[in-house]
C-alpha cells in the first residue's frame, strides 16, 4: 500500500497529552470524512494505547511517547504508538481481559478496547526496551 499522507508527534509521557493525542490524530483522519463512529472508534484506541505508555511504560520516570499515523489508499489508517519504556514480558498475557500489571482501579482492559475498536491489533515488546501497537482501521466514511 502506499502512503498518501502521514504525521508523525513525540510527547512526553503525562496524562495531560492523552487528549492532545486524542484529538491530533483525530484532526488528521478527519481528511477521509469519517463518520462519527468510525472516528470516536479510532479516537478512542489511540487513547488506550496512549493510556498505557502513560501509565505502565516508564513506571512514573520521565518518559516519550513516540506516534506516527498513516493514512493509504485513501481509506486505511494506520496508527503506531510506541514507547521506550520497560516492556512486557508476556504479550499474549497481557492482551488477556481483565489483566492488569498495576492493580488498584485499573480494569485490565486497554488491549481488548483496541481490539474492539479496529481491524488490526499488534502488539511487540521486549522488556527493558519498549512497547510498540499498530492499529489499523478502514474507513468507510460518509461516502
Amino acid at each position: 500500500m502506499k502512503s498518501e499522507n502521514e504525521f508523525k508527534m513525540t510527547v512526553d509521557a503525562k496524562s495531560i497529552n492523552e487528549g492532545f493525542c486524542r484529538a491530533a490524530v483525530g484532526a488528521f483522519v478527519a481528511q477521509l470524512d469519517p463518520t462519527v463512529e468510525e472516528l470516536s472508534d479510532i479516537k478512542t484506541a489511540v487513547s488506550e494505547a496512549v493510556t498505557n505508555c502513560i501509565v505502565h511504560a516508564y513506571n512514573e520516570q520521565p518518559g516519550k511517547i513516540y506516534i506516527q499515523v498513516r493514512i493509504t489508499d485513501g481509506v486505511y489508517v494506520s496508527a503506531k504508538i510506541r514507547d521506550t519504556g520497560c516492556g512486557i514480558a508476556d504479550v499474549a498475557k497481557a492482551r488477556e481481559p481483565l489483566y492488569t500489571s498495576v492493580g488498584g482501579e485499573r480494569s485490565g482492559l486497554g488491549f481488548t478496547v483496541m481490539e474492539s475498536f479496529c481491524d488490526v491489533l499488534r502488539v511487540r515488546s521486549k522488556p527493558g526496551q519498549g512497547t510498540t501497537v499498530v492499529i489499523e482501521k478502514r474507513i468507510f466514511g460518509k461516502r
